[in-house]
């Protein structure tokens, strides 16, 4: 029997593919219908995710079909009582036993004229358990589980022009290639003006992870996001702790786990000490106003806690965010009501932020996805 978080993942991760967004909030929604609703038919549990995962009414036709074709069809399973057979395929090798049970119906119920409840296949274990609770508390099993849950998840940033173009009938621009190609067809009269717009496409998304031992946790659970989670646009990723890594070509490839364990040759100050400042020194230097950074949205997961002086950390800080769209710090201490960034490290980068959020588990992801999607402000 799978457990709920096991469930929810799979069937939300399915109408991700099936071109339904469904975020972290709306998967945790979907999860505690189920648990308090305790759906008995394929009716009921429809119900349940129609109202928690679907936004749009043009989304329900796909939702159906991904749902037909997951549970089994849209038959109420109590008009299927006594009736022998297989559970739904594609449940049937999710569910330990499922085949034996199955078989074991077919043969000693087969002449049961008695009516036959049916128990839709998963566990009431509260999403919220694994959701809820803080990375740094979790085990390596359990933040491999969240592994599907986090392919839910789908990191948009803002998009920006591109040098390509479209067509388009109120365009401010006039695309004369097509407007003389259009008149060579009519003689020249009427002349009807073509106009265009141009393309947009996501901006670029750079991480920088710190993976000093305070943020070891958080670096792991960060880092596996980055592989599982669903995005548009190019990502670059780089660690640091007393020396900057690019861990791109890790990521590429591989398995989440093994693109962790290819990180952590990589990078050979695994869980030693921080120099955020001179780490950014060095990727404002090589990859700064023409590189990577130009326009893209920076991403810094750290908790602050630098050794070198705030004043140099103030000073590269001010050059990235003059050069990156937009600058959001991940810092998970600031989930405690008690975190103050009154000195130091955290201090010195917090006037040249656009956001600060804690991304400290995976209901705290919300916050980190909007904070990647919020159009940048002008300094």
């Amino acid at each position: 029997m799978p457990d709920l978080p096991e469930l929810a993942a799979s069937f939300t991760a399915a109408l991700h593919d099936a071109g339904i967004a469904v975020g972290p909030d709306r998967t945790r929604s979907f999860a505690r219908a189920i648990t308090l609703l305790a759906p008995s038919t394929t009716r009921d549990l429809r119900h349940c995710a129609l109202t928690t995962l679907v936004s749009d009414h043009e989304q329900i036709e796909p939702f159906d079909a991904v749902f037909h074709e997951i549970f089994g069809g849209p038959a109420d399973l109590g008009a299927r009582r006594g009736q022998p057979g297989d559970p739904p395929r594609s449940l049937a090798g999710a569910v330990p036993g499922a085949d034996r049970k199955a078989t074991a119906d077919k043969d000693g119920r087969e002449g049961d004229a008695q009516p036959r409840e049916m128990a839709l296949p998963f566990a009431a274990s509260p999403l919220d358990h694994l959701a809820n609770r803080d990375f740094e508390a979790l085990s390596a099993e359990e933040l491999a589980r969240l592994a599907e849950m986090m392919r839910t998840v789908a990191l948009r940033t803002p998009t920006r022009p591109s040098r390509r173009r479209r067509p388009a009938p109120h365009g401010e621009r006039v695309d004369l290639r097509r407007t003389l190609a259009a008149s060579r067809r009519t003689g020249g009269y009427p002349l009807r003006l073509r106009r265009f717009v141009p393309r947009t496409r996501p901006r670029d998304l750079v991480v920088l992870c710190d993976i000093s031992g305070s943020m070891e946790p958080y670096a792991r659970a960060m880092l596996q996001l980055l592989y599982c989670a669903s995005r548009a646009a190019r990502a670059e990723v780089f660690t640091f702790a007393t020396r900057l890594t690019r861990l791109t070509p890790a990521f590429r490839r591989t398995g989440p786990y093994d693109a962790l364990a290819r990180a952590g040759r990589a990078a050979p100050d695994w869980s030693g000490g921080t120099r955020i400042a001179d780490c950014l020194a060095e990727f404002n230097e090589r990859f700064g106003r023409r590189g990577l950074a130009h326009g893209a949205v920076v991403v810094i997961v750290s908790d602050g806690w630098d050794t070198g002086a705030p004043a140099d950390l103030t000073t590269h800080m001010a050059r990235l965010s003059r050069v990156a769209y937009r600058v959001v710090w991940v810092n998970p201490r600031t989930a405690s009501p008690r975190y103050r960034p009154l000195v130091g490290g955290m201090a010195a980068a917090l006037p040249y932020c656009d956001a600060v959020v804690s991304a400290h588990s995976f209901a705290a992801l919300d916050d980190f996805t909007a904070a990647l999607s919020a159009p940048g402000r002008r300094r």
